[in-house]
């Protein structure tokens, strides 16, 4: 099953019955951008809008957590998506959000998610057809449990990094930028301490990428992640800034062919916000 399609693929698909078409463009505020709006401007055709901002789990104390499985299934049964379906997700973001969407459909049983290789934005330099608007798709019962694969994926706690810092047993990676991870930049959120997780490595998100926005070939991804002081025979939890770049590393890592990998979904966000937690200065 291959999780990451080229824009000729969903060119060739987008009449398929048997594809889903989601936008899960999210952006941080500082971006000032409306993810919707700029949907209803334009977007590929026949793609619903997943309003991934808003798929978050409110009765957790983790910022912005992951949604439950019943959260998602509801919305994806809304918006007329099947589990039999292939999900083809792509994003307009910045941060490369479509990622973060596909770990929490593999996570809860919808294993056939893809994300748009380049996104919306190589669809566009390529100047293919948009459409504006709505999509109205009918909505579809809730899936059954057992019309579920078994979820792919693992989420890590604050605590559960807490005591990976005694025992060590997994590697943890950072997307954040070099200047925050070190502190050298402070966090954006004024109740977010500067620096990292202690022992942590550091691997901006966007190395992964090519200039276009695609991925780079599984050989590149390695050597990076090796670059990067990731041993490649022990398991892996990525953070990032808000569970969000996490993501990019995670499917990254998975694209070349690593799948002992976790997600902090909490990431620096709660870690930093935490007074009780360390948190280290400086480079890895």
């Amino acid at each position: 099953m291959d999780h990451l399609v080229s824009t000729d693929w969903l060119a060739a698909h987008l009449q398929s019955p048997d594809v889903a078409i989601l936008d899960a463009s999210s952006h941080l505020p500082a971006a000032m951008r409306d993810a919707a709006g700029e949907f209803a401007s334009g977007h590929i055709p026949g793609a619903r809008f997943l309003d991934l901002a808003s798929l978050v789990d409110q009765a957790s104390p983790v910022p912005a957590a992951l949604p439950t499985a019943s959260a998602l299934a509801e919305r994806l049964a809304r918006m007329g998506v099947q589990p039999t379906q292939r999900v083809v997700l792509y994003d307009d973001s910045a941060v490369r959000t479509a990622a973060r969407a596909w770990f929490m459909l593999r996570l809860h049983g919808y294993a056939d998610a893809a994300i748009l290789d380049g996104g919306l934005g190589k669809w566009r330099a390529e100047e293919r057809t948009l459409e504006a608007g709505e999509t109205n798709v009918a909505g579809r019962p809730m899936p059954r449990p057992e019309d579920l694969a078994q979820g792919s994926g693992e989420v890590r706690s604050k605590t559960d990094l807490l005591a990976n810092l005694e025992h060590g047993s997994e590697q943890v990676l950072d997307a954040r930028d070099a200047k925050r991870f070190s502190g050298e930049l402070p966090d954006f959120r004024p109740d977010v301490a500067p620096g990292h997780i202690p022992g942590s490595r550091n691997l901006p998100f966007d190395r992964v990428l090519n200039p276009d926005g695609t991925y780079k070939d599984p050989a590149a991804l390695r050597a990076l992640f090796t670059e990067a002081g990731i041993n490649w025979s022990r398991p892996v939890v990525t953070t990032c800034g808000g569970g969000v770049t996490a993501a990019v590393l995670l499917f990254a890592m998975h694209l070349a062919g690593k799948e002992d990998v976790a997600l902090y979904d909490g990431s620096w966000g709660e870690w930093g916000a935490d007074p009780r937690t360390p948190k280290a200065l400086g480079a890895a």
